[in-house]
């Protein structure tokens, strides 16, 4: 039954790239015109003061190099378009594609594209203001690419986005050390990797958005639906989510509203049900629940000026609830330890305050990101979005601070 499963899906991409490739073929033929071609890119730098649990000492306060990147942009008056952007992160020991796909425009509203391409879930691109993004981005729920096939309608009234994706965006080495370093995390955005006794990879997901068109925004929903394959068992279990979100402008203020529930029905490689699961990015993995809903909601205010370089201002708050429904009683994590409840996993809290310069090509954030058990911002790093701080008896989960200065210059 396995080999007919692996033969359909090999099938199935075959045909897809066999015809990609033929309209591709197709477009150059039709194009009498010239094509353009732009090679860009970034370097980012991040000065940070952190108050986590511990005491503020000569450790709290750093200057790094955030990334740099490369972007290659190329459009074909034929319909042909390819997007391109590979990421460096020095800090992380690691590097990546962020995303790299090919594209056709059938027509004016309606384009495909193939290869490492955004996930249509939830407000995009973003669904946040800041530099930080919301606490989906660290369930894999913002921003996330993936490796598949996607379509675009567009109308009057609605955005339609219908996708498919056979498995997460490409791994990038990793190269770091101590917490750093985990096989499946050296990537852009969160995806389920293996960790622990839960041998799980994303495969066969399959996603669709609409968007109904204001004059001033949009409202929509969108729904995801896939499987995480356990290469121990040689069996596939099932993730989903629902979402229902809005981006809508009055005059120079920007709200951006979302409400989102996601879950898994996965279990470890013995089979036995699992309370969490394990995620990596940047080439560090980290515990998420397998069951959760988040609330969030993004506020902005631009502001145009005529200071020298500086022509805008973006004042923002971005606030994200998230609460674990595991329930009381004993639970099986992907560590493959038992943990006893009285209640569910605790909340997680991040608000992050702050606004953006635009000065030419340079953008600076200016960011204050506070957070209760988000994994990023403890000293013990990863612990907020499973099980909290007190759950795994670190103490009383704090509220904690960091002050981050982003510059990045983009061409």
């Amino acid at each position: 039954m396995r080999g007919l499963y692996k033969l359909i899906t090999t099938f199935l991409i075959g045909v897809i790239f066999t015809l990609f490739t033929g309209l591709l073929f197709l477009a150059e033929a039709q194009s009498d015109d010239e094509s353009s071609l732009h090679v860009g890119g970034a370097l980012r730098y991040n000065m940070l003061l952190t108050s986590y649990e511990s005491d503020i000492d000569a450790q709290s306060s750093q200057f790094t190099m955030d990334t740099w990147r490369v972007n290659v942009l190329y459009d074909n008056p034929g319909g042909i378009g390819l997007n391109f952007e590979y990421r460096f992160y020095p800090t992380f020991g690691t590097h990546f594609i962020k995303q790299g796909w090919l594209e056709y425009n059938f027509t004016e509203q309606t384009q495909m594209q193939l290869g490492v391409t955004q996930v249509p879930f939830g407000n995009l691109q973003y669904n946040s203001n800041n530099w930080w993004f919301s606490l989906p981005y660290y369930v894999g729920l913002e921003d996330d690419h993936d490796m598949g096939v996607k379509f675009t309608k567009t109308t009057n009234n609605m955005q339609w986005d219908f996708a498919y994706f056979f498995q997460a965006d490409p791994e990038g080495p990793v190269g770091g050390t101590g917490n750093f370093g985990s096989g499946g995390s050296g990537r852009y955005a969160y995806d389920v990797v293996p960790g622990g006794n839960a041998s799980l990879t994303e495969r066969n997901q399959f996603n669709v958005r609409g968007a109904y068109q204001l004059d001033n925004g949009e409202v929509g929903a969108s729904i995801q639906y896939g499987q995480l394959y356990n290469s121990a068992r040689d069996e596939m279990d099932s993730q989903y989510a629902f979402a229902v979100h809005a981006d809508y402008n009055m005059g120079n203020i920007n709200i951006k509203p979302q409400f989102l529930y996601y879950g898994m029905d996965v279990a470890d490689n013995s089979g036995t049900d699992l309370s969490t699961v394990y995620m990596g990015a940047y080439g560090i993995p980290y515990e998420v629940s397998t069951d959760a809903w988040i609330a969030t909601l993004g506020l902005s205010y631009s502001y145009d000026v005529d200071w020298g370089p500086i022509t805008n201002l973006n004042f923002y708050n971005d606030f994200s609830y998230m609460s674990n429904t595991t329930g009381e009683g004993t639970t099986t994590r992907a560590t493959g330890d038992n943990l006893t409840l009285d209640d569910n996993f605790e909340h997680t809290i991040q608000n992050i305050t702050g606004f953006l310069v635009s000065a030419g090509p340079v953008f600076t954030y200016f960011d204050i990101a506070q957070g209760v058990n988000q994994p990023w911002l403890t000293d013990s790093f990863g612990v907020g979005v499973g099980p909290g701080h007190e759950d795994l008896g670190l103490g009383e989960s704090e509220y904690n601070i960091r002050f981050n200065i982003n510059i990045g210059f983009y061409f």
